[in-house]
């Protein structure tokens, strides 16, 4: 599609007052706050798990030390995707134009279109966290309540019985938390990171977390999630989440959730020799996922 001068006809005259909606405050970045972010310089990274080795066992006297070895689990492969958009005007549209805003605009609206294009893909590593159609490296989706683990059996990112937030179903995934094993089944000092909400629950997120005494009660109780000191961050309202009931809580395992910045955002410009339209494109690399599902935890809500 080429902008002509039939596309913005008032453009071409003198008089209009103010060109507006471009000029909106963005949100800060925010799967940056959610994800790990780390560079590549290949075509797609791949994570392996390295499982741990099982417990001691008692030496008898005179008898032979027992052995162990250490395994290879679950490979989580990240291939790095290429996003691409641009825009095309005429020659005689640039050059008839009777407003500099207008111009700056469409790199303006490109660069808004890139970054909320990243922030549509990060959040979808979110959004399908429930959905089996996306699996990870151990064949389930990210929040699951069977993930099969090297040293056999399954564990649980999820709540037993999905519940909306609240201080007792948030303090469920705390205690889930707490309990984490490695694929072996020793306990791991797991803590949590960050809550992490859609807009429709950041008011219910924010007093949950940061009342003095237990909310919604009439009781005199103190708010343990606080007085423990449990969240060191407020609680993150994630706008680009779809489902308004699922919440999730980040953890500081070292390979949760994960973004891989393969090329940064490169804006190119140039004119065609036959038609002499200018082109504007801007192109970008990156994945996003999640490796150890112990990265998030939560629910997806009752409803």
């Amino acid at each position: 599609m080429v902008e002509t001068r039939g596309t913005l006809p008032k453009a071409l005259w003198p008089g209009v007052k103010s060109w507006w909606g471009q000029d909106y405050k963005k949100h800060p970045e925010e799967c940056a706050m959610v994800f790990d972010v780390e560079t590549s310089e290949k075509a797609f990274e791949e994570d392996v798990e390295l499982t741990g080795m099982g417990l001691a066992t008692v030496k008898d006297e005179g008898a032979a030390s027992a052995y162990d070895s250490m395994g290879q689990g679950p490979t989580t492969r990240y291939t790095h995707l290429t996003y691409s958009l641009g825009f095309a005007v005429t020659e005689e549209e640039f050059d008839d134009g009777q407003y500099e805003k207008v111009a700056k605009a469409r790199t303006k609206a490109l660069s808004f279109s890139f970054r909320t294009t990243k922030e549509v893909v990060g959040a979808n590593t979110l959004n399908r966290g429930f959905n089996s159609s996306y699996t990870g490296g151990d064949g389930v989706s990210m929040m699951n309540a069977s993930h099969p683990v090297v040293g056999g059996g399954v564990q649980s990112n999820v709540l037993a019985t999905a519940a909306d937030l609240s201080e007792a179903s948030l303090e469920d995934v705390l205690v889930l938390i707490a309990k984490a094993k490695n694929a072996v089944g020793h306990p791991i000092a797991l803590q949590p990171g960050r809550l992490v909400v859609p807009p429709a629950l950041m008011f219910d997120a924010t007093r949950i977390v940061r009342s003095t005494l237990r909310s919604g009660t009439d009781q005199n109780d103190v708010n343990a999630l606080r007085t423990m000191g449990m969240f060191q961050n407020d609680p993150m309202t994630y706008h680009y989440l779809t489902d308004e009931d699922a919440w999730f809580v980040t953890t500081n395992a070292p390979d949760g959730l994960k973004m891989y910045q393969r090329k940064k955002r490169v804006i190119r410009r140039e004119n065609e020799f036959d038609t002499d339209n200018l082109k504007v494109k801007g192109v970008e690399r990156y994945s996003f996922g999640w490796t150890d599902w112990r990265g998030s935890f939560g629910s997806e809500g009752a409803a």
